[in-house]
């Protein structure tokens, strides 16, 4: 019998890529290979995912694919554990700095060479066979460009033949071959210090990445027999008891058992305000314990834990890439080679057709035109700057799931939000308490919270937690809960009704009050009517803010769905200023309601917390999940997980993917404009190498400067 066969999804860690379409090589070599389904490198983070089927293709097979590249590969990660969403966590190694001080040497040597060359220009052109003039520039030429030189043999040796060190070593030996040595030499020079700087721009873009993952926790004190051994977080299993101390960070999601302590819970929601954490509460892995000692027994392994979703979001954000992004790595397949091509037009067919045309004057003009389209500068800098949109999210508590997410939040329209648990609290309170006939709101809370003594309902317990004092069960005596109305006991040789406007009439008690928005519970005391209480579920203190932040931003409706009644739910709508509601509706009618606002213009987003809320997250453009109290499955369905539950975060979220999408627009018009005009001055005899190399680097780390932005 035939077996399905199984799909793997592997991260491995690449060094080597220095250069800007390093990345883009890698991938399209290993997307050829049979059995490869997708493939995805970042440049930030020197991260390549891979989903290959094991059947058709090995690791090693892959390693050795990357090996023929000129490219090292760690298959094995140092640190490792699977997720839930099935991805292998590593720490990316970061990249060391350029090595400025060995590289201030030989840069010295070749300005000093070159400043010696051309001032005595005249004086070495006019040696035999130009012999002091090949004497100065070619060793200038060798020492500034020989990394480049030997880039471009080995990737042609190896069948990578477009890249930007070919253009560099075309345009420079071309120059040479029509005598214009010291242009050859400055090309090369310029080249070099360019790509400095751009190592040291994406290594500070790297530093800021390693600085968001090193959060992630390196060891816990695990309780053993009565002694702390310390462990690796990997190793620890759930309900085992771990201890830590101030200054610590909480290795694993955990339930406090003893102690008290102010928490900073800034990496993982970005609020710098310390929360105070007690006995029975949940504290995050990540999270850093600041005051007293905590003992926690561990509620989700390591890989399961809050931290090492986060830490494996932000680490595979890459593999879901932007349209955007797509494009430009296709644009960078084709355009190299285009730029010959028409570089060799350039240099060849002015000659043959345009009267007292010279072969020297335009093969230089066509050497301008290869070193100005180097397209270093867009290849990097657009990975870049999704990944610092990423980054910059997730330092704020939002959590995207890829670049496209971030693409789409920018045409976002309608926001649909869940009601419980979303833009409110989920938690039942005592709001109100509305006394009649001479009765005190201290004796109606009290005859309520006895009444209710024996009830399991969100409700009957939100009275209790009003009354806050201990019950004695002695006073509560024939205790009868009436389906559909409420509750009949004895209190105190009272006979208590507590139930809903129904159970009034039922009961034939003579009362002023029916229609009540939110939840009521009526009292009755011995058949006469005592006044009721209103339970209500409140809403979320950032809500009111949340949604006046999406109107400014031009979002066009804003509709909230709920499962709950038509009055509570008007009420929420009113209170925060909803465009629309639609209330009493089940998981499937949610859906229907997405569908029918699908058909309307504009990205679609649905923000939820609930596992009945991941059928509609699914089916949103995108789905939002609310990942400090909602359920996994809503979590793992989601395409960007709020870790605040903070509704302003939806606004906030669109706020930096506008951000984003707008630096990388930046990036794309500022290349293309400066290198459309160099390439029509340089066309036209109006701009040198010289100009074109300054305008090439320039681009470039112009691009990756405005590109780590995002970061900030």
């Amino acid at each position: 019998m035939n077996q399905t066969p199984s799909l793997k999804t592997q991260q491995m860690q690449v060094s080597g890529m220095d250069c800007a379409s390093c990345a883009t090589k890698i991938e399209v070599a290993l997307s050829r290979l049979a059995g490869v389904i997708e493939v995805s490198v970042s440049p930030a983070t020197e991260r390549l995912t891979i989903s290959y089927y094991p059947e058709q293709i090995t690791q090693l097979d892959i390693k050795n694919k990357v090996a023929s590249l000129g490219y090292s590969i760690a298959i094995e990660p140092p640190i490792s554990n699977q997720t839930a969403l099935g991805y292998s966590v590593i720490t990316p190694k970061p990249k060391s700095d350029p090595n400025l001080k060995a590289e201030v040497f030989p840069i010295l040597l070749v300005i000093a060479l070159l400043t010696v060359g051309i001032i005595f220009e005249e004086y070495l052109h006019n040696t035999p066979y130009r012999i002091g003039e090949f004497a100065i520039f070619i060793p200038a030429y060798l020492i500034s460009g020989w990394t480049v030189l030997k880039a471009a043999g080995r990737n042609i040796l190896r069948g990578q033949i477009f890249d930007e060190n070919f253009l560099m070593t075309i345009a420079t030996v071309g120059a040479i071959a029509i005598h214009q040595l010291p242009e050859a030499v400055a090309v090369m020079l310029f080249y070099r210090i360019g790509e400095l700087f751009q190592e040291y721009a994406v290594g500070r873009s790297r530093r800021s990445i390693k600085s968001l993952l090193e959060v992630r926790p390196d060891t816990a004190n695990l309780k053993v027999n009565g002694s702390i051994k310390t462990v690796s977080p990997q190793e620890i299993e759930v309900g085992d008891i771990i201890l830590v101390k101030p200054g610590e960070k909480i290795p694993l999601d955990g339930e406090i058992l003893e102690g008290n302590s102010q928490v900073d819970t800034s990496a993982l929601t970005g609020e710098s305000v310390p929360r105070t954490m007690k006995v029975g509460e949940t504290v995050l892995a990540g999270m850093i314990n600041q005051t007293g000692v905590l003992t926690l027994r561990v509620v989700k392994l390591f890989g399961e834990s809050s931290i090492a979703k986060i830490l494996d979001l932000v680490e595979n954000a890459t593999s879901k890439k932007a349209e955007t992004e797509k494009f430009i790595t296709r644009f960078a397949r084709y355009y190299t080679p285009i730029v010959v091509i028409t570089s060799l037009a350039v240099a060849l067919l002015p000659p043959l057709f345009i009267p007292d045309a010279t072969h020297e004057e335009w093969v230089y003009r066509a050497l301008i035109l290869l070193v100005i389209s180097c397209p270093c500068g867009l290849v990097i800098s657009i990975p870049l700057g999704y990944f610092g949109g990423v980054g910059a999210a997730a330092k704020r508590g939002i959590l995207v799931k890829g670049s496209t997410f971030l693409d789409a939040l920018t045409e976002v329209k309608t926001v649909v939000f869940d009601k419980t648990g979303t833009l409110t609290q989920g938690v039942f309170k005592v709001t109100q308490i509305v006394t009649k006939n001479g009765f005190s709101e201290s004796e109606l809370l009290n005859l309520a919270a006895k009444a209710e003594s024996h009830s399991s309902h969100p409700v009957a317990q939100s009275i209790r937690e009003a009354y806050g004092q201990p019950i004695n069960d002695a006073e509560v005596t024939e205790y009868e809960e009436i389906a559909g109305y409420g509750i009949r006991a004895r209190v105190n040789n009272q006979i208590i009704l507590a139930g809903n406007d129904r159970l009034l009439h039922r009961e034939k008690i003579n009362h002023d009050t029916c229609n009540v928005e939110g939840t009521i519970v009526h009292l009755a005391v011995d058949q006469r009517y005592a006044g009721y209480i209103v339970i209500a579920d409140e809403i979320k203190d950032d809500a009111p803010q949340g949604i006046r932040d999406l109107k400014r931003l031009g979002v066009e409706q804003i509709v909230m769905l709920t499962g709950d009644n038509k009055v509570v739910a008007q009420d929420v709508a009113n209170q925060l200023g909803l465009d629309s509601y639609v209330a009493q509706l089940l998981p499937e009618d949610k859906v229907e309601v997405i569908e029918r606002l699908l058909q309307k213009p504009g990205k679609v987003v649905f923000v939820g917390d609930g596992i009945n809320d991941a059928p509609v997250i699914a089916r949103a453009d995108i789905g939002m999940a609310m990942g400090g109290l909602g359920s996994d499955a809503a979590i793992e369905t989601a395409d960007i997980v709020i870790m605040t539950d903070a509704p302003s975060k939806v606004a906030e979220a669109i706020a930096i993917a506008r951000k984003t999408r707008k630096i990388v627009v930046q990036n794309i018009v500022l290349a293309m404009t400066i290198k459309g005009l160099f390439i029509i001055l340089g066309i036209f005899g109006l701009a040198s190498l010289w100009e074109a190399v300054f305008a090439d680097v320039g681009v470039a780390l112009l691009a990756i400067l405005n590109a780590t932005r995002v970061l900030k």
